[in-house]
């Protein structure tokens, strides 16, 4: 059957079939072609900031960065490194049993660490991230290393300012710049502090570390220990200061 005018041609000629080194080149040029899109798109979603409301969203990307001053498992220690006793204090800073349990117990850390009395851990993870709009769980305790790598003597008072400036769970959470603003109350004025806060520096090693004590012995937060000993909830309410002096 003949085929209409405007139609689709019939099969090429001898005479008129392409060369095979131009089919092979023009496959070249194709896949070329595709390749370079592949690329660009893989620079462009990793250059691609996500903010939503001032507030920078983690960046799928592992810039593998750990931070400083803190121990080799990722707590802040604060205190007399020769005290015999550890209180580790496991929290989440959108926890709001944490902040109850801070408000009851900080005079008490802060006395055990400043008279020599015990080393303090703070073992701040993130795994409330559901209950903001931001991810405020992980940007604040992304905070926490910020600040504990430029100087640890004044964390205790930021990690109280934290827990006392602490958003409702469901909301959006302190913006980055409030965050800033804590930082610097708290005697951290060093620019490359806000900077950490702001790019999220430690927020793959954060992300990791929280799974890794979640795996361990610690299933809620606050979760306390002295000298390795988990705490119970009446302890935890108000005998936090006994079970110290009972470790000396």
């Amino acid at each position: 059957m003949s085929t209409p005018q405007g139609g689709w041609p019939g099969p090429p000629s001898a005479a008129r079939s392409t060369n095979p080194a131009v089919v092979v080149l023009m496959v070249v040029a194709a896949l070329l072609v595709v390749v370079v899109g592949v690329v660009g798109a893989v620079v462009v979603l990793k250059s691609r900031t996500n903010v939503v409301s001032g507030v920078a969203m983690a960046a799928n990307v592992d810039s593998g960065t750990t931070p400083a001053g803190v121990t080799a498992t990722g707590t802040v220690r604060v205190g007399d490194s020769n005290a015999k006793v550890v209180v580790r204090v496991v929290a989440d800073l959108q926890c709001p049993a944490c902040k109850s349990f801070e408000k009851r117990n900080a005079k008490v850390l802060e006395d055990a660490a400043a008279n020599g009395t015990a080393i303090i851990e703070y073992d701040v993870i993130s795994f409330l991230d559901r209950a903001s709009s931001t991810q405020y769980s992980s940007r604040a305790a992304n905070a926490s290393f910020c600040v504990a790598g430029q100087d640890r003597s004044k964390y205790q008072g930021w990690f109280a300012a934290m827990f006392e400036q602490q958003p409702a769970e469901g909301g959006t959470g302190l913006p980055d710049s409030k965050l800033v603003e804590i930082a610097e109350n708290a005697g951290y004025t060093d620019p490359s502090v806000a900077q950490c806060i702001t790019d999220r520096n430690y927020d793959t090693y954060l992300r990791d570390k929280t799974e890794q004590v979640l795996n361990g012995d610690v299933n809620a937060t606050p979760t306390v220990f002295v000298n390795g000993r988990k705490l119970d909830s009446s302890q935890l309410s108000n005998g936090l200061e006994a079970a110290i002096a009972a470790a000396r």
